[in-house]
């Protein structure tokens, strides 16, 4: 019998990604084709499911050469990474069902007069920042630290009454400017640095289990930072070119 195989073109028509972006993941090792005798690519079945598993991963915000390494490690199990992205996927839909509630209620209130309280209209900010947390970071979190824990995280969020909610979004705000500042002394361990930390400390502990927070645990996320192209685009896009670093170093230094 004879193996089936999809030239580039009919692969991009079966699966909705570009020839181009094919050829991309060719000349990063992601997804490499066999070459036929006339040198052109013949994607087969086991390219198939690699497609469909780099895709899937894709959409839980890992970057391409991320996809690889997890790929290609020798412990990957496909069947353990299908579960826990339906679990991210999942808690994904219970967060966007009560954003999309809320923004219904809020409709409502402004077409119809429906009474809406405070305490109401501020629930619908907290669950579409769970989501986006959960879309951007979601499936990485829940394979490092496990569903209850994230779950707990969540909740810890959704707990917040308006005015805590208001004091870490404040908080993150001046984390941004207490790291410019500190940068601008050159020094990691100094007493600018050391506030900065105080403060990065404060803001993780607001975002993780009670009692999650540890030292060691600081300094292992600050270390994820410098690994993450997410977070040092966060970070140095808004205090300036190496401010990830220098607060992967401050942390190392004073945590």
């Amino acid at each position: 019998m004879v193996a089936r195989g999809y030239s580039p073109a009919q692969l991009a028509r079966l699966s909705g990604v570009s020839v181009r972006a094919l050829h991309h993941y060719d000349k990063l090792g992601l997804l490499v084709p066999r070459r036929q005798a006339n040198g052109y690519r013949c994607y087969d079945d086991a390219d198939v499911e690699r497609l469909q598993q780099i895709l899937l991963l894709r959409d839980t915000g890992l970057e391409l050469t991320q996809i690889r390494a997890l790929l290609d490690a020798p412990e990957y199990d496909p069947a353990r990474m299908l579960r826990d992205h339906l679990k991210t996927l999942e808690a994904r839909r219970r967060h966007l069902d009560a954003l999309i509630a809320n923004v219904q209620q809020t409709l409502a209130s402004l077409e119809k007069g429906t009474a809406m309280t405070d305490e109401e209209r501020f629930e619908g900010l907290k669950q579409e920042a769970v989501e986006k947390n959960e879309q951007a970071f979601g499936a990485e979190a829940r394979a490092r630290y496990g569903d209850e824990a994230v779950d707990a995280a969540n909740q810890r969020l959704l707990r917040m009454t308006q005015g805590e909610w208001t004091d870490i979004v404040e908080l993150e705000e001046a984390i941004k400017e207490q790291l410019r500042t500190a940068m601008a002394t050159g020094n990691a361990d100094g007493p600018e640095a050391a506030e900065l930390v105080r403060m990065h400390a404060r803001w993780l502990a607001s975002h993780w289990p009670e009692g999650a927070y540890s030292p060691e645990a600081h300094r292992g996320m600050a270390k994820g930072y410098l690994a993450d192209q997410r977070f040092i685009a966060y970070y140095d896009e808004a205090c300036g070119a190496g401010a990830t670093q220098f607060l992967h170093d401050a942390i190392a230094a004073n945590a």
